[in-house]
């Protein structure tokens, strides 16, 4: 039976979770996951460990911080004034929202902090700075042609 490697189009079911057992996504119910290995799709951490399995295998991997979502990046959180906001808006701590970048892009961003003048944003990635774990399993090997 072949092992996957780069170039290939992999299918895992996988279940990911924080060191302290808290699951924040999983395959479970849907598809699998279908990615093409080493084209950056998905976290490098994970794109490695699938590699070299075969249909069939099992393992649990931990990903450090750096090979998935990155460190937390402090400049990327900021305070900015609440008349920036949509006056219709009141702002909750945990709320997602989208701003424009000057370059035209979209950024995701969280409030982490609300003040009588200012709101505080984080533009990390949710599970920037975590260790993550992922049970995965691979279902599909497509071969690179």
């Amino acid at each position: 039976m072949s092992e996957a490697k780069s170039g290939d189009t992999v299918r895992i079911n996988y279940t990911g979770k924080l060191p302290d057992g808290t699951r924040f996504d999983s395959s479970e119910g849907r598809e699998p996951l279908e990615f093409q290995l080493g084209s950056g799709q998905i976290i490098s951490g994970l794109d490695r460990e699938v590699e070299g399995m075969k249909v069939g295998d099992r393992q649990t991997v931990t990903i450090p911080a750096e090979e998935a979502y990155g460190p937390h990046d402090a400049a990327k959180v900021q305070q900015i004034p609440r008349s920036a906001l949509p006056p219709e808006l009141e702002p909750q701590a945990g709320m997602q929202l989208q701003a424009q970048t000057p370059q035209g892009g979209q950024v995701a961003l969280v409030i982490t902090a609300i003040g009588e003048q200012e709101i505080t944003v984080d533009a990390n990635h949710p599970l920037a700075g975590q260790d993550l774990v992922f049970e995965i399993e691979v279902v599909e090997i497509v071969k690179a042609a």
